[in-house]
């Protein structure tokens, strides 16, 4: 039996094993997947080898760690700097991120979008500005430091701190930091969002399975509002692609939507 696996801190919330676990049941293929806890990014390949694992996911906050660490980075993982999937192909470390397409399929229910504000500015938040810089959609960046825009500064995305932003007008607001996935906190400051809020259309918090702070917030100010969920699955839809060499038809991707909806 082939092994796979999520590694994460924290990973015990993940629900990508029983996605993953239910498309190789509806595929009738040999595999298992399972999560890994890692505290420490910086071995994330070691441990890969050493467990000899076929395949792996990586989230937070070990992507960058990931892509770092690869043999090989293949697609627009090269750019972002950053990956969720690791294959074994013959003893090689081979790297992708599903993130960004993910994304663009999961935010396509809200139809036209131009313009998006994005809230942090990790791995998953590369994924997103390079996806939606790809496909010609105004994308602005704020986090809390400006440590870490000078990725985006260089990729020529317009990005802020906390103390310099300034309000615009933004179809769509996204959330790509771990605010409200263990806690109660929101992203930033209350009044900021409220602001940003005011003229906006859509919410999207990458955090899945409930409503955060941020998504309560945004549907108080009439926003339409969507959890992580689809890019979730569509993500891992793409992976399993790569794990399996197979391409996922609905009857698989249902069942791993269903997979992941599973509650024991």
């Amino acid at each position: 039996m082939e092994k796979f696996v999520i590694f994460g801190n924290p990973v015990s919330h993940s629900k990508s094993p029983q996605m993953q676990n239910a498309g190789f049941k509806a595929l009738n293929y040999d595999g298992n997947y399972d999560k890994h806890h890692l505290e420490d990014g910086s071995i994330i390949k070691e441990e890969f080898i050493k467990n000899s694992y076929e395949g792996a996911n990586i989230t937070v906050p070990h992507k960058e760690h990931a892509f770092a660490n690869a043999d090989e980075v293949r697609g627009i993982a090269k750019k972002i700097q950053a990956v969720n999937t690791y294959i074994n192909e013959n003893g090689k470390v081979i790297a992708y991120n599903t993130d960004a397409p993910g994304f663009l399929k999961a935010i396509e229910s809200f139809g036209k979008i131009k313009s998006v504000l994005l809230l942090g500015a990790g791995g998953t938040a590369k994924a997103i500005a390079l996806a939606l810089q790809e496909k010609n959609i105004e994308v602005t960046v704020l986090n809390r430091s400006e440590g870490k825009l000078e990725f985006f500064k260089n990729e020529n995305i317009t990005s802020y701190s906390w103390d310099n932003f300034e309000i615009k007008e933004f179809d769509l607001v996204v959330n790509s930091t771990s605010a409200g996935l263990k806690d109660d906190y929101l992203p930033c400051d209350k009044k900021l969002l409220e602001d940003v809020f005011k003229t906006a259309k859509y919410a999207f918090d990458c955090v899945y399975g409930k409503i955060t702070p941020f998504l309560a917030l945004a549907k108080e100010n009439g926003l339409e509002i969507k959890d992580g969920e689809d890019m979730l699955l569509y993500q891992g839809v793409l992976a399993f692609e790569y794990f399996t060499k197979q391409k996922v038809d609905n009857t698989i991707s249902e069942a791993m939507r269903k997979g992941l909806k599973d509650k024991s």
